[in-house]
């Protein structure tokens, strides 16, 4: 996955790159089990984020995802996730995900009437600290050569 990334203090353009293959397609279906439902993104973290932006998933910068909102369905591994936030461009689609049995989170995210095989690109993240209420989502992206975590810290909300 490419993202461009601005440096804001020295104005510069760079690209984060990182792989995109998932090395296992078994699921972990307990840890399935335990997202379903309704949640919302409290917080999006990341060393540097005063100075550096991230585009997080080519859709918007990652303080846009804060207040986002997500449902996950469990069974068929299928759910919706919008993007709300006052001076965000506003953005809703449906998504397909899985946990796989690595921790691995991967995600597609879809257009409305698309279905999921025909989406060739997707998103692996990490899988952490995962609770009744609360959960993570780790992504691992390079910024100026040094490999940097950004945290999606998600909140359950029903």
């Amino acid at each position: 996955m490419k993202k461009i990334i601005l440096v804001c203090a020295l104005a510069v353009l760079m690209f984060a790159c990182k792989s995109t293959s998932a090395t296992s397609t078994k699921t972990d279906r307990k840890s399935q089990v335990a997202i379903k439902g309704d949640w919302v993104i409290s917080a999006v973290t990341y060393p540097g984020s005063q100075y550096v932006k991230v585009n997080s998933f080519q859709l918007a910068d990652s303080e846009c995802f804060v207040g986002s909102t997500w449902k996950f369905v469990s069974n068929n591994n299928k759910g919706t996730m919008a993007l709300t936030k006052t001076n965000c461009v506003a953005f809703s689609s449906p998504i397909t995900w899985f946990v796989n049995d690595q921790g691995q989170f991967v995600l597609k995210v879809l257009d409305a009437g698309e279905k999921a095989r025909k989406v060739r690109d997707g998103y692996i993240l990490g899988l952490a600290n995962q609770t009744e209420t609360s959960f993570q989502l780790v992504d691992k992206i390079d910024v100026a050569g040094k490999m940097t975590d950004v945290v999606y810290q998600f909140q359950k909300t029903n």
